[in-house]
């Protein structure tokens, strides 16, 4: 099954793009991913335990940071 996800990520810290950017830079790596970014968030596609098992690992590791709020709308559909 192919799904959507809608995530946001708010690090609590002064300095929070870097966070931002690394987080995303991390979900792209995953192979059979699509992760597309704008202004508000980023959308996540592919296959259920492939998105699922990236999110994760990759907000596991952005949770090393204390105060990460991470905010997500899953859908059990493709919205390419």
């Amino acid at each position: 099954m192919n799904i959507s996800v809608d995530i946001s990520y708010y690090p609590l810290q002064e300095e929070f793009i870097p966070h931002i950017l690394d987080f995303i830079q991390r979900l792209k790596t995953h192979e059979g991913l699509v992760a597309n970014t704008n202004g508000m968030s980023t959308q996540v596609f592919g296959e259920y335990d492939l998105v699922m098992g990236a999110l994760t690992a990759e907000i596991k590791k952005s949770f090393e940071l204390p105060h990460s709020v991470f905010v997500m709308k899953v859908i059990n559909a493709d919205l390419q």
